[in-house]
């Protein structure tokens, strides 16, 4: 009787029954409450369920892998424009579709393009969740993404990843070992990386160590570095990795908000000239520029300026949601 009204869903099955009829069943307990339940599986079905979804993911198509970067793509723009917040139940179904897709396909012909599909797009998932200030979920999303990487074995991927992930690690407090990570990231990229790409894990570098105390030697050297390495023109995205935008005029915001940090009076001038050149759809972007400017001018004292700077990076951050930018500010406004 019990049986039938567990299979009928219309009695839920205790705890005590659960514990017997995982041992009986060889299942577990999701498996056991998630589903019908079958006194006896029939493993068969069991096979040709696997087998269906090994099939369906051996047939991606390069169309297919495509639509996923598509959908990535317009994540990315998404948010940029409008900020992280208003994307968490699309960006999850979307890593849920490519998990999915990379769990069941068994060769590497198949294995590979959905692989760097996922890398790209847990990245975005992750920088997404430490804006929103979910950061635990910003670590899984980075390990999924170095594993997706290890996977379609795009050290590039890999590398940017890694990278990306010393930011939680500074959020936390940990902005030494922050370093250690992003410097592990250039020796695993090695000379295999874009120029470019080389020029953000500079850049990303010299952040972290003007994070640490005593290490301000070592992030002007890294930002000479990131200087050195960035391609000349006005062009921003990494052909060879789309996750990368950068340039010129990108890389002389991030030297300002580096500058900032070492208290150097030399920050509000590269501030204000990324602040002419900014591209105006890179909303979260500018809220983190004028904050910058914020910190520059609090650093020379100049209080009037930087209060006209917090008004524009709080409504910016507000407009964006973004949880990093307002904490950011709160902080700042602490200090005028």
């Amino acid at each position: 009787m019990y049986v039938s009204e567990w299979e009928n869903g219309k009695r839920t099955i205790s705890d005590h029954y659960a514990a017997i009829l995982r041992q009986l069943l060889g299942v577990t307990d999701a498996e056991l409450r998630g589903g019908p339940l079958t006194v006896a599986p029939s493993m068969a079905d069991g096979y040709d369920e696997l087998l269906s979804r090994i099939d369906s993911a051996s047939s991606v198509s390069e169309s297919m892998v495509k639509a996923f970067n598509d959908q990535t793509e317009l994540l990315r723009t998404m948010d940029r424009q409008r900020g992280a917040s208003a994307l968490v139940d699309q960006m999850t179904g979307h890593l849920a579709a490519l998990e999915d897709a990379l769990n069941f396909a068994v060769l590497p012909s198949a294995r590979q393009p959905v692989a760097l599909a996922l890398a790209g797009a847990s990245t975005l998932a992750a920088w997404q969740a430490i804006d929103s200030g979910a950061v635990e979920r910003a670590w899984r999303h980075y390990e999924l993404a170095k594993r997706a990487a290890r996977d379609a074995e795009e050290p590039m991927y890999l590398a940017h990843a890694m990278a990306e992930q010393a930011y939680v690690l500074c959020e936390a407090g940990r902005p030494s070992l922050g370093v250690d990570l992003v410097r592990d990231a250039q020796r695993t990229l090695g000379r295999a990386g874009s120029p470019r790409l080389r020029a953000w894990l500079y850049a990303a570098e010299a952040e972290m160590c003007a994070h640490v105390d005593g290490m301000s030697d070592d992030s002007r050297r890294a930002l000479d570095a990131a200087m050195a390495s960035i391609p000349s023109g006005s062009e921003a995205r990494d052909p060879d990795m789309l996750s990368i935008f950068l340039n010129g005029a990108h890389l002389t915001r991030w030297q300002g908000n580096v500058l900032a940090l070492l208290g150097d009076d030399d920050a509000v001038t590269s501030l204000y000239d990324a602040l002419d050149v900014m591209d105006p759809t890179f909303v979260r972007a500018q809220a983190g520029l004028h904050a910058d400017l914020v910190q520059a001018h609090i650093t020379r004292a100049e209080y009037d300026d930087a209060n006209t700077h917090l008004r524009q990076a709080r409504l910016l951050a507000s407009r964006t949601g973004s949880v990093r930018q307002r904490r950011r500010v709160d902080q700042l406004s602490a200090r005028l």
